[in-house]
Parts: C-alpha cells; structure tokens; sequence
C-alpha cells in the first residue's frame, strides 16, 4: 500500500522559513517523479514543485528563488525548504507521486496524494 507523510507544517511569521518533509513508502520511491502541491481555502490545488528521478526539478514562478525541493531515495523521504515565507504561501500542502492516472494539476497525473500538512504565514 502506497503511503506518504507529510510533516513540518506550522506557524511562522512572514519571512520565516519552514522545512516539510514526506515519507513515502509501499513503492519504489526513487523510479518516481515527486511533486509538493498546495490548497488555499476555497482554491484547487496548485502544483509548487516537482522534482524528477534524475534529481531534476521544476518551480512554479511564485516559489523560484525562495523554495527548493529536494529528495533522499535512501530514505524515500522527500523535502521541501520554504524560506522568505509570505501570508500568501498560507496553505495545505501536499506530497504526491506522480503516476499515469488520478488527480490533474497542472497538465500533471498524480496517483497517490498525502494528507498534507498545513502551513501558516502570519504576523
């Protein structure tokens, strides 16, 4: 059974910077394309970044240059560093593994989503 955890969410001021992590388990984690995606109150989903296999990764133009997306395949946990957080980065973020079929975002297939993890920007 495909699992993924996220964790790391929380309060910060604006200008802070938080670190979210996610556990994933029941499948092989390195074959995979990871993203982090985010929902704010009364919006869908919303693709942050990706990163690929090969390490390679992409960021939607609000989080370049302030988030980075990152991953250990020993430990099939995956990373995402927030810093110069905004009330506007106030979300549920979510891990989720890229697959061929299930939720759309972005043009993207994900097959499996994790429970999220809510993050807070605010003064």
């Amino acid at each position: 059974e495909v699992q993924l955890q996220a964790s790391g969410g929380g309060l910060v001021q604006p200008g802070g910077s938080l670190r979210l992590s996610c556990a994933a388990s029941g499948y092989a984690f390195r074959n995979f394309a990871m993203s982090w995606l985010r929902q704010t109150q009364g919006k869908g989903l919303e693709r942050v970044a990706d990163i690929m296999n090969d390490d390679k990764t992409a960021y939607v133009d609000s989080a370049k240059g302030r988030f980075t997306i990152s991953r250990d395949n020993g430990k099939s946990t995956l990373y995402l560093q927030m810093s110069d957080l905004q009330p506007e980065d106030t979300a549920v973020y979510y891990c989720a593994k890229r697959g061929f079929r299930g939720t759309v975002v972005d043009g993207r297939k994900y097959d499996y989503l994790g429970q999220g993890t809510l993050v807070t920007v605010s003064s």
